[in-house]
């Protein structure tokens, strides 16, 4: 399978979101390929944005998000857990996509070893703090190029699924961030149903 390129990633948060429906997201660890299929993305969309991090404004956090699209930009929260984004738009616009959830298709073994007590039952990968730990991603792979296999974490194009297949919703988590911004419909996920998500 091809590798998404830049001119993929440059583009506005919410239309990169969309796409990457589908898309295979690969983690080479110890020379084996771990991947699932990307079933759930949030757009964080800018510097108005109170939902993104970078409504902040540039610091060294939120720097990877103001460069090149492409990169991994992947922070810690909660005192426990890593999440993964996807940087977009243009260098200077900062933007990102949070991704999710997945449907694991490759590396279940390792997968498993990653993620012990939990792998291989329902919902084991659907969340983002549960598939990068099934994953073996962590702040080492923050400002990795998405866009290069020699950097053992990057995204695959996939196949596209129909919008009717596809729920759009309010961000997940953002209780005390202001409207429109907590309900602005921002997240996308692939329906029940439209797939086995095992």
């Amino acid at each position: 399978m091809s590798i998404n390129q830049r001119d993929f990633y440059a583009r506005p948060a919410l239309a990169v979101a969309r796409d990457l429906l589908g898309c295979r997201l690969v983690r080479v660890q110890s020379g084996k390929r771990l991947a699932g299929l990307i079933l759930e993305t949030e757009a964080y969309q800018g510097e108005e944005d109170l939902g993104c991090h970078a409504s902040a404004g540039l610091t060294p956090r939120t720097s990877v998000m103001y460069g090149p699209p492409g990169y991994a930009y992947v922070y810690f929260t909660y005192g426990m857990h890593w999440l993964l984004n996807a940087v977009t738009d243009q260098a200077g616009t900062p933007a990102a996509v949070l991704i999710r959830a997945i449907l694991p298709l490759e590396g279940t073994t390792a997968m498993a070893k990653n993620r012990p007590y939990r792998a291989l039952q329902p919902g084991w990968t659907d969340g983002p703090a549960k598939l990068t730990q099934a994953l073996g991603i962590d702040g080492i792979f923050n400002r990795v190029d998405l866009c290069d296999r020699s950097d053992g974490l990057y995204i695959e194009s996939g196949e596209r699924w129909a919008d009717a297949m596809i729920e759009q919703t309010p961000r997940v988590g953002l209780n005390s961030v202001p409207e429109p911004w907590r309900s602005i419909p921002w997240r996308f996920l692939v329906q029940k149903g439209a797939i086995d998500v095992g």
